[in-house]
């Protein structure tokens, strides 16, 4: 039995209460469908800047009735120090996913980005201290390593920010660690590394890439590969990132709170190669598509070149083990697209 599947058992027979800021947008959707599932009661926040309603009737179709009265909605703006406040009532972990998680929204508007990323992370960090919650788990980025070149990625090594987001980010690890020597107040971070999976929204200008090409393919729209296509990352899957997060908001490891760990598969994959994938994989699905070809533009400004995690870190303090590889990931995710896209 892995380390995450003995947490499950123990958590449905010791639920906890859980606050999942961003509930309604992509990761923060997926976590609470994986708590309630596990019989945890969950409170959750949003203002619906970038969430959806529509995320959470998903979830509320997916759990039973009984696991549904578990939840409790709390309509807010992590800006709001008393929507933070009220939010974090009686709560016993937190799991921080509500930001303006985008680099080139972050080009386009730093200062607004900055108070969602980083007045807001200091609002709700705040108001999970006052109320004495036991573990803050928050959501940081791979963007963190800004432009240190060496691959992987390794957690004590980063580089210089490339952009407003990499610089938010990077000020919630600081804040996080002061507030543990301040106050001892625990907490752990996750740099995700290019997240996707069912709920990951295919529309606005600033979609993720795999939700915004898969949308694109489907509808035999224009798919854009910003520079040569051999940028590299590493995808990772929503599964994994659920249960990094569970993982973290429990550990008992001595040693493992108050750090930051990378959340990712260990696997690197062009832009070209995403495509290949992608193509072949609806087209496998449904053979009246049309074979296509990307349209090569300009590099886009703030993006890394490469970018490769090593969780070692995160298997040894956290007992992560990921279970979904990046292909295995895309071929459920090409599923979850087809059938709502």
């Amino acid at each position: 039995m892995s380390p995450y599947e003995k947490l499950q058992s123990e958590l449905k027979s010791s639920p906890r209460h859980w606050l999942v800021t961003g509930c309604g947008g992509f990761i923060g959707s997926n976590l609470l469908e994986q708590l309630l599932k596990l019989n945890q009661r969950v409170t959750g926040l949003d203002n619906f800047s970038t969430g959806y309603n529509k995320n959470l009737a998903e979830v509320q179709s997916l759990v039973t009735p009984e696991q549904w009265t578990r939840f409790q909605f709390v309509k807010g703006d992590i800006c709001d120090v008393d929507a933070c406040k009220i939010a974090c009532e009686n709560v016993d972990l937190v799991l921080h996913q509500a930001a303006l998680g985008s680099v080139p929204a972050s080009m386009e508007y730093p200062i607004r980005s900055h108070q969602s990323n980083v007045d807001g992370f200091l609002n709700i960090l705040t108001a999970a201290r006052d109320a004495k919650v036991k573990r803050f788990v928050y959501a940081s980025s791979s963007a963190i390593y800004g432009d240190d070149p060496e691959l992987p990625k390794v957690e004590e090594k980063i580089g210089r920010p490339l952009s407003p987001y990499a610089a938010h980010k990077w000020m919630n690890e600081i804040y996080a660690e002061v507030y543990a020597r301040a106050y001892a107040f625990e907490s752990i971070g996750l740099r995700y590394f290019n997240v996707f999976g069912p709920r990951q929204d295919p529309d606005g200008a600033y979609a993720a890439v795999i939700p915004k090409w898969l949308a694109s393919l489907i509808k035999t729209e224009p798919i854009y590969i910003n520079g040569d296509g051999e940028t590299s990352r590493d995808f990772c899957f929503i599964n994994n990132v659920v249960q990094a997060n569970l993982l973290a908001a429990t550990t008992q490891q001595p040693g493992a709170a108050n750090r930051a760990y990378n959340v990712a598969v260990g696997e690197r994959t062009t832009l070209n190669q995403l495509f290949g994938f992608l193509n072949e994989g609806l087209r496998k699905r449904d053979p009246n598509l049309p074979d296509q070809k990307p349209v090569y533009r300009e590099f886009r400004a703030g993006d890394v070149r490469h970018s490769l995690a090593s969780v070692d870190k995160a298997k040894a303090f956290l007992g992560y083990q990921p279970t979904h590889s990046t292909q295995a990931g895309l071929e459920s995710a090409l599923d979850w697209y087809l059938a709502h896209v």
